[in-house]
């Protein structure tokens, strides 16, 4: 052992020795793992026989470990930065009242996204577990928890590569000019070509995704068989997704330079492109138009909190699976923040893309509603039913704007007022064609399609777009992924090749029930269901195990030892009293509102060419039911077998390192002890067996300093490693 430690300069001293083996090593100097001769046993600077240096393993538990923080950092944006930033982002903001909710959205960010996000950043961080061993670790009676998220990540999972398997589909489909879905495909009905009815009815875009692409059946009842064209898309992702996960985060984190900084590029070039387009402002207008009034309504609160927890990954795993690669020392804090940051910027500028887009359709569609209803005028004009007398003077019928239209149709509104209705004509309002909201699917496979067949060189941008979209799917799979991975790989000896492969292979297994023909009912049903209220549930239960079960005192000293610095008195409040209030309140919102609103999915009507509701029949309501059940059971089984000591809690396993530190320690100490007893020393000055715990005293307290620096110097990252009272 180096002359210099503590420990040696104690030996020779004639002070009383106090310390605990947790304090001696909290004062002992940083080790450098890759050349230090107390671990290894070696001369500084050489090897083990056997045993490769690489820098990504971590050679105090063996854990691998990110290269460097800009892939790590990459790694969570690409987790939490998702589909849901590009389609649920702006569709929520669309609805609840444009830039009025971007206030509770950015609100309940900083009450409980940053809070929590932290919160999980930290424990995984401390810990260096998977979901299941860190909640195991904290509160063994809550070890369901992790079992949950891992359930969740399964549900989340199968549907999601679902997703990734329709873009897929669409970026192979994009090298075709035209576009596929550019046009209504003509039927031949004997030697008359007519416009396929169906296509005619609803547009080209959406007679391609639920004809071609989903050939959908009209009912949740009527599965139809396998479409053979998304199972093998399906097939594709999962394949991407298994090599991605089997490479680990070594390769991960490369992958992630690109994964996740294409998206951004390619937003910025649809952002540039779309501000180009002809009404592309009266859409970004519209959305900075804020709607004050909605601010009141309790459902747009509920949404951006619901939308705030999606957004950063909260619950299912991920974010503690990836954060437990990091060394103990790493500012977490710096990550929590810049991260939900990235998140909310991201969204954002998707919600800017988005909203120029759609200001460009909803021009063209408005444009094609003033030329089919001036049509009808002039038929009226023909037929005598209408006064030439009506027309403004200035009006031409072969140059006619909006504003041209919109004041004949008032004039004639006045005039007929009687009869108006009958004449079928519509006022083609800019606004109402802004107002109507496209979620999820609808927004990339139909609203953006549709737009992209008026660009310039369309295959290009729509290559661009859903390759976009596969990058992004694929993020935020390999942490949903590596959420389940993660736990499973630190709870059994499993080689990770393995246990990849088998997983992939059941899910994909398990997910040819969203590849049938109905298969987009029950990506529905999972989506609303198997997500929402169970991941609300465990990630207050997160915060109670830390916050109320640990202590937050506690869990704030933890931080303090592990950061170098005492967070602020911010989180002790938000994780100690608002996080757990808030997500009180939208478990209570969230079960209302299932309750109050039917059960139900939208099917599409062939006949009709568009979307109704549909009611879920028994069978299917049982279904959605047993999702939430089903990812919540772990919570109340763990708890009361181990309540009852039905199985073991494993609360006494400490970390690899701990164990290691432990027992050097220990047999060092025997040796002291020895030693003493030959030189006649007292049993009261051998040291303590419990590390002692300095008293962390609530917000705006002085820290108690209960050791005494001797000259060495400590690195804060490193201190209380070994200690099991704050291992956390």
């Amino acid at each position: 052992m180096p002359k210099n430690t503590k420990v040696t300069q104690r030996e020779h001293s004639n002070e009383a020795v106090t310390e605990s083996v947790a304090d001696l090593l909290s004062l002992e100097h940083p080790m450098d793992y890759k050349s230090s001769q107390m671990s290894m046993g070696l001369s500084p600077g050489s090897t083990a026989p056997g045993r490769s240096l690489l820098p990504e393993q971590d050679l105090e538990d063996g854990r691998p470990a990110w290269n460097n923080k800009l892939e790590y950092i990459l790694a969570q944006v690409g987790f939490s930065v998702g589909l849901g930033n590009v389609w649920r982002f702006p569709y929520l903001c669309q609805k609840n009242g444009g830039g009025a909710y971007l206030v509770p959205y950015f609100i309940l960010l900083l009450l409980i996204g940053i809070p929590l996000f932290f919160l999980e950043l930290a424990v995984g961080q401390r810990i260096r577990r998977g979901s299941i061993g860190v909640w195991n670790y904290v509160y063994p009676q809550l070890g369901g928890i992790g079992v949950s998220s891992l359930m969740v990540c399964g549900f989340v999972g199968l549907y999601y590569n679902v997703i990734i398997g329709w873009s897929i589909f669409y970026f192979f489909q994009s090298f075709q000019y035209p576009l596929p879905w550019a046009e209504c495909p003509i039927k031949k009905n004997g030697t008359q070509a007519i416009v396929e009815p169906e296509c005619e009815k609803s547009s080209a875009t959406t007679y391609f995704w639920y004809r071609q692409t989903l050939n959908i059946t009209s009912t949740i009842d009527d599965t139809g068989g396998l479409n053979w064209k998304m199972t093998l898309s399906l097939l594709v992702a999962w394949i991407l997704v298994c090599l991605a996960v089997i490479k680990g985060i070594q390769s991960s984190g490369k992958v992630m330079y690109f994964s996740s900084l294409f998206p951004y590029v390619v937003l910025f070039c649809f952002l540039i492109r779309g501000l180009l387009l002809k009404g592309a402002v009266d859409g970004i207008a519209h959305m900075f138009t804020p709607k004050l009034e909605k601010m009141l309504e309790p459902q747009v609160w509920r949404e951006a909190a619901t939308q705030v927890f999606f957004a950063l990954g909260l619950g299912f795993g991920g974010v503690i699976a990836f954060s437990s690669y990091n060394k103990r020392d790493n500012n977490c804090h710096f990550d929590a923040t810049l991260v939900s940051i990235i998140n909310f910027v991201t969204s954002i500028l998707a919600t800017l893309v988005v909203f120029a887009v759609l200001g460009f359709k909803a021009n063209i569609m408005n444009e094609k509603c003033v030329v089919e209803n001036a049509e009808k005028i002039l038929g009226y004009l023909e037929k005598g039913v209408l006064s030439r007398d009506l027309i403004p003077p200035h009006v031409n019928f072969s140059h006619l704007t909006a504003q041209d239209y919109s004041e004949m149709y008032g004039v004639i509104k006045t005039v007929k007022e009687d009869s108006f209705g009958q004449l079928g004509l519509d006022p083609c309002i800019l606004e109402d064609e802004l107002n109507k909201a496209v979620q999820g699917t609808g927004l990339a496979f139909i609203a953006f399609t549709e737009a992209m067949t008026h660009f310039p060189a369309s295959p290009c941008w729509s290559v661009m777009f859903f390759f976009m979209l596969i990058n992004l799917g694929l993020g935020s799979m390999i942490g949903t992924m590596t959420g389940i991975t993660t736990p499973i790989l630190d709870a059994f000896k499993i080689r990770k090749e393995i246990l990849c492969v088998v997983c992939c292979i059941i899910a994909f297994l398990l997910g040819l029930l969203f590849v049938q023909r109905s298969g987009n009912y029950f990506v529905t049903m999972f989506d609303d269901y198997s997500a929402g209220l169970p991941l609300t549930v465990v990630v207050i239960l997160e915060n109670i195990s830390v916050a109320w079960i640990y202590g937050t005192k506690r869990f704030m000293q933890d931080l303090e030892d592990m950061l170098g610095f005492r967070p602020y008195s911010f989180y002790y409040y938000m994780w100690r009293y608002v996080s757990p209030a808030v997500l009180v309140v939208l478990i209570v919102a969230t079960v209302i509102e299932m309750s109050v609103n039917p059960a139900g999915y939208n099917a599409w009507v062939e006949e009709e060419g568009s979307e109704r509701f549909h009611s879920y029949p028994p069978w299917a309501l049982a279904m959605a039911y047993s999702l939430i059940v089903v990812a919540m059971l772990p919570l109340p089984i763990v708890f009361i077998a181990r309540q009852f000591n039905l199985v073991s809690d494993g609360s006494n396993k400490l970390s690899v390192s701990y164990r290691k530190g432990m027992m050097k320690d220990i047999s060092n100490l025997e040796e002291q002890d020895e030693q003493r007893f030959i030189l006649g020393k007292n049993p009261s000055e051998a040291p303590s067996p419990m590390p002692a715990h300095r008293a962390y005293l609530g917000p705006g307290g002085t820290q108690e300093m209960t050791n005494t620096n001797y000259g060495t110097s400590t690195k804060t990252g490193y201190q209380n490693i070994g200690s099991p009272e704050s291992e956390l």
